[in-house]
C-alpha cells in the first residue's frame, strides 16, 4: 500500500504549573500530544483538561486551537508533525477513534501512567489514558508501530524523536497558518 493521506500529531507546552511540572523531570520543549485528521487541526483528540478551568477532571478530550484550554493560553508554543498514511490504515484509527467518542464519559486521564513513565514501568487501566499514551495507542491500533515499546511508555517527546514524522510547523500555535 502506497501512503497517500495524512494524519497530524500536535504537540504542545501551555506553560501551566502542570507542564511545567513534568518539563522539570523531562527536559522536553512539548508535553502534551494530540492526533488530528486535517492540516486545519480542526478535529482534533487527546486525553486532558475536560475543563480549560479545572485542571483536576481530565480524560477524553476533543480540542479546538480557537476555544477550550488553548484560548487559556494564548502563548502555547507547538510543533506540529504530517504522518504519511495509507487511506486503509486512516479508516482503522477513526474505528479505533470513535470507540472513544461513543464511550467518551467512562475514560479517566491516567495520572499514575505518567508517574509510571518516571519510573520506566509501565501503568495501564482500562479506561484511563494520557495524552501520548492516547495517540499512541490509536496508531498501534492501527497497525503503525512508531516505537518498540508499549503505547503506556510514550512520551510526547518520543513523536519528535520519530523519523517517519515530518515537522510541518513549529512556533505559536496561535500563530498557525494552516
Amino acid at each position: 500500500m502506497v501512503a497517500d493521506q495524512s494524519v497530524f500529531i500536535l504537540l504542545t507546552n501551555t506553560g501551566t504549573l502542570f507542564t511545567k511540572m513534568i518539563q522539570t523531570y523531562t527536559k522536553a520543549p512539548y508535553n502534551h500530544a494530540s492526533i488530528s485528521f486535517d492540516r486545519e487541526l480542526s478535529e482534533m483528540y487527546s486525553f486532558g483538561r475536560k475543563n480549560p478551568n479545572n485542571p483536576l477532571n481530565g480524560g477524553f478530550v476533543r480540542e479546538d486551537i480557537q476555544t477550550g484550554t488553548y484560548s487559556k493560553y494564548p502563548n502555547t508554543t507547538c510543533v506540529i508533525y504530517e504522518l504519511q498514511v495509507t487511506e486503509r490504515e486512516v479508516e482503522k484509527m477513526k474505528r479505533v477513534l470513535h470507540i472513544f467518542i461513543r464511550s467518551r464519559q467512562k475514560y479517566l486521564y491516567n495520572l499514575l501512567g505518567v508517574i509510571g513513565i518516571a519510573l520506566k514501568e509501565p501503568v495501564e487501566f482500562s479506561n484511563s489514558y494520557f495524552c501520548s499514551q492516547f495517540v499512541a495507542e490509536i496508531l498501534e491500533r492501527s497497525g503503525i508501530k512508531l516505537w518498540n515499546k508499549l503505547p503506556a511508555l510514550v512520551t510526547p517527546d518520543d513523536f519528535r524523536q520519530s523519523d517517519r514524522l515530518q515537522l510541518i510547523y513549529e512556533g505559536r500555535l496561535s500563530e498557525y497558518v494552516k
